[in-house]
């Protein structure tokens, strides 16, 4: 079969933790830079790629790249890919763009170019002056960086965080797949108890129980490229298959979460039961300061209120002191926070052992990581 340029987009900071989930899934030529990483493969790696990937945020192919300085150049570049090999003759198509260093830095313009240049391709191929575009969706995106464009399709639809599971959610939630990566940053295993004191509507806990059990992020979800002609409907049922044959149905584990809104709680546990995880999650409502440590060498993983969207500041800096008090009598416990708060580390009473730049959608944040004795 065909070889294609695959390019999984992900939130600035967590490229290594894509690259090792493309990695583990065995695509080939691997290349990371800020945001993406690429990758080829067939054309079985859409369904593989968007049913198994847990923290990119999508799946792009490249249809080309191309060097262009000048609007002909972008015009005449792109009006010579074969738009006709993934884009039917009733295909609903539409182009983002975004330019960055380059000479062409105008993108309502860039986009008119690009899109006169597929009509103009598609023409030719159909033998027709006109599209009903009543069909299956492709959303073509132009990307233009230092003089160089990247022409790709978007494979995926609505962003690979909206895994099905989260029909009931709270403020400031936080997206699954920074969810997963925070995890996957972190020293939890599946022998190991893993709490999250500030659960909200669960989203760290159920993305630990679906890594743990294997459970694909994408396998209850519709992908747009479904419905593409290019990608035989039974990629996609034998992709899914397989995907149920790995879970691991009798695996115990030992997740505890918390929350002092009994709504959250609620909303949590019907997310957990949607996501197939409500059996190995323990939920309750409860306020800080009443949580007892559970054993020793656990793992706290927690996204807490930043005084950015919930809680006032002094609510939020007592949180932390809490926070500080409790963990710090334990050794052996490990502790993970997201945060914006820059005087973190002081209020919990602990310089981190690592500190990593993240964001949590558009606020800029740390990940504060304390480790613990090791068993």
């Amino acid at each position: 079969m065909d070889k294609f340029e695959f390019i999984a987009t992900s939130t600035f900071g967590l490229e290594s933790v894509v690259k090792r989930e493309i990695i583990d899934l065995g695509f080939e030529n691997i290349k990371t830079s800020d945001g993406a990483i690429s990758f080829t493969s067939n054309i079985s790696a859409v369904p593989k790629a968007n049913i198994w990937l847990r923290s990119a945020d999508r799946v792009l192919v490249v249809i080309g790249r191309f060097k262009a300085e000048t609007f002909e150049e972008l015009f005449e570049n792109t009006k010579a890919l074969p738009w006709s090999d993934w884009i039917p003759k009733n295909g609903n198509f539409t182009v983002s763009g975004k330019s960055v260093k380059s000479k062409l830095f105008s993108i309502p313009d860039c986009q008119s170019i690009v899109e006169k240049a597929v009509v103009e391709s598609l023409k030719k191929k159909y033998n027709v002056n006109w599209f009903e575009k009543n069909g299956a969706k492709y959303k073509i995106q132009v990307s233009i960086l230092k003089d160089t464009a990247i022409l790709t399709l978007d494979t995926t639809g609505p962003s690979l965080n909206k895994r099905g599971y989260r029909q009931s959610s709270v403020t400031a939630p936080l997206k699954e797949t920074l969810a997963h990566a925070l995890i996957a940053l972190s020293f939890w295993k599946k022998d190991r108890i893993l709490l999250d004191p500030v659960c909200g509507s669960g989203t760290i806990p159920i993305e630990t129980a679906l890594k743990a059990k294997n459970i694909a992020p994408g396998i209850l979800r519709k992908f747009v490229s479904e419905n593409w002609d290019i990608i035989p409907q039974k990629l996609w049922k034998e992709e899914r298959k397989n995907a149920y044959g790995k879970i691991d149905v009798n695996l115990k584990l030992e997740i505890y979460a918390s929350d002092i809104d009994s709504k959250a709680i609620e909303n949590a546990k019907h997310n957990a039961s949607l996501a197939g995880v409500d059996d190995c999650i323990y939920f309750k409502v409860q306020p800080f300061e009443e949580i007892k440590l559970m054993d020793d060498y656990g793992i706290c993983i927690c996204n807490p209120p930043y005084a950015e969207r919930i809680g006032t500041i002094n609510e939020i800096e007592k949180l932390y002191r809490q926070m500080g008090n409790k963990f710090n009598k334990n050794k052996t416990w490990s502790v993970y926070v997201i945060t914006s708060c820059e005087e973190f580390e002081k209020l919990y009473g602990r310089k981190a052992d690592k500190k990593r730049k993240l964001f949590n959608g558009n606020i800029k944040t740390d990940y504060y990581q304390f480790f613990g004795t090791r068993p």
